[in-house]
């Protein structure tokens, strides 16, 4: 009996202490469980982590794309306007646009050159922006109401212009009209001659129809009656031009149209008003005559008053 009770005492402690390994071995495997499970943890919250930082680096970076292309547009729509800064009575807006401009230039290239993208410096370019879009506003708006009071302007400057010329218009033709009558009157005025012949005389006086042996030429006409005409001492100057186109003669010097002129021969007459018929003025042949034609001219107070063409033959 004591024997047995050996055995079975032993074969109890062999189990109790195969319980206890066994115990130890699970213990232990669920540590190394418990501590694998709590690194894998940590390891998928430090991804998590990692892959927060990249969105939130991502969606930063993609803002500040989204900012600078706003940028971009407000420089085109600011480029078409930048030409009429003239309009402006200051340019203090220009200089306000300009100085946001440069902060925003600054920020972004910050930016570019950072790896990590800070939410602050997004948000101190976003209000960089709306400040640029505030002073934009405010440009474009001074510019669209001097537009409109430079197009009443040019719409008044066009009534009044076109006033103008209508006035102008009928300046010209009262000048015109005064011109014309001035015109009359001054003509009114003026002698007139009637009649003019040309003649060759010979040395008795008598006509020579051959132009080569005339010793005399003779140029009559009349002074018909004008009561335009002032009256008074009027001295007529006659100028003949031989075919060859020489002046005949070396009467004195006379003044036309602003021109010193040589006359042929001249003569002093009286007029009162009344017609004067037969006047004759003569030149004394002194160069050798060809036939062909001749021109015939009278001058007095600065006035033409007669040009005749006659053909003297051999």
């Amino acid at each position: 009996m004591d024997e047995k009770f050996d055995d079975y005492g032993r074969s109890s402690a062999k189990k109790s202490k195969s319980t206890m390994i066994a115990i130890v071995v699970l213990a232990l495997l669920l540590i190394g469980a418990i501590v694998a499970v709590v690194m894998t943890t940590t390891q998928m919250h430090h991804e998590i982590e990692e892959q927060k930082l990249a969105n939130e680096q991502l969606q930063l970076t993609n803002e500040q794309l989204q900012l600078a292309n706003e940028y971009q547009v407000l420089n085109s729509e600011y480029a078409q306007y930048e030409n009429q800064s003239q309009l402006l009575a200051n340019d203090s807006l220009v200089t306000k646009y300009a100085a946001a401009k440069s902060k925003v230039e600054k920020l972004l290239q910050e930016l570019n050159n950072e790896k990590q993208k800070s939410s602050k410096r997004i948000k101190q370019l976003q209000d960089e922006i709306g400040t640029l879009k505030n002073i934009l506003r405010h440009y474009v708006g001074q510019i669209d109401s001097l537009g409109k009071e430079n197009a009443a302007l040019r719409d008044e400057n066009a009534e009044i212009k076109q006033r103008n010329q209508q006035l102008s218009n009928r300046v010209e033709s009262q000048t015109t009209r005064v011109e014309a009558l001035s015109e009359r009157m001054v003509l009114a005025e003026k002698l007139n001659v009637t009649g003019v012949q040309l003649i060759g005389l010979k040395k008795n006086g008598k006509v020579e129809k051959n132009i080569t042996k005339a010793k005399q030429l003779e140029v009559t006409f009349t002074i018909p009656q004008n009561n335009s005409t002032p009256v008074g001492e009027k001295v007529i100057y006659l100028r003949i031009t031989s075919p060859e186109g020489t002046l005949l003669g070396a009467g004195g010097r006379f003044s036309f149209e602003g021109a010193s002129l040589q006359s042929t021969a001249r003569k002093t007459i009286e007029y009162a008003g009344e017609e004067i018929a037969g006047i004759k003025i003569y030149w004394d042949v002194n160069i050798a005559l060809t036939p062909g034609d001749y021109l015939v001219e009278l001058f007095a107070d600065n006035y033409r008053l007669a040009s005749r063409r006659f053909t003297m033959r051999k």
